[in-house]
């Protein structure tokens, strides 16, 4: 047998059977689960259940454990998407938009796109009055930005982290 090298370990696609996959699906429903009981719901003991989930962990399939904050209650119920066109698309120009586009925090999400614009962006403010002010100086000021699209969402009806019914107010 050989020994897969660390890059090896990261890009390998790893076998999951059903027991994998309902640890997959119970954690991802309530990360702080105990074992005990995770190994219950999956119908396993709590050994091979501790192994699986240690497995899952040192694969990269589960990449870590977070609480889920609910954004109405932050007070952070405005949510826009943002069409980004950059006026230089080489190599260097996209690593200084991704470096600074990650010191703002008010954009939760970034996706380089393959469109008639370059990213998009979601967006996370209080109100329309505190996204005009990140668009104005935050984002209108990344590097290479050229042009900008906002898309305001009226409901968020499915949201990664939350809820299937949205965020409770």
């Amino acid at each position: 047998m050989t020994k897969l090298g660390a890059m090896d370990r990261q890009t390998a696609l790893p076998d999951l059977d059903r027991y994998d996959r309902a640890i997959l699906r119970e954690l991802s429903l309530d990360g702080r689960l105990a074992v005990t009981e995770l190994a219950r719901r999956i119908g396993l003991t709590k050994t091979p259940t501790q192994a699986r989930v240690k497995r899952l962990e040192d694969t990269g399939v589960i990449a870590g454990y977070r609480a889920v904050l609910n954004p109405i209650r932050l007070g952070l119920s405005h949510v826009a998407f943002v069409e980004v066109k950059l006026s230089d698309t080489r190599e260097a120009a996209l690593q200084s938009f991704n470096r600074a586009v990650r010191g703002v925090p008010e954009i939760e999400e970034c996706h380089m796109m393959a469109s008639s614009f370059d990213y998009l962006l979601k967006v996370r403010t209080g109100d329309i009055l505190s996204y005009r002010r990140v668009l104005g100086e935050r984002i209108s000021a990344l590097p290479h930005v050229a042009a900008t699209s906002t898309f305001v969402a009226m409901e968020a009806v499915k949201e990664a982290g939350l809820p299937s019914d949205g965020p409770k107010g």
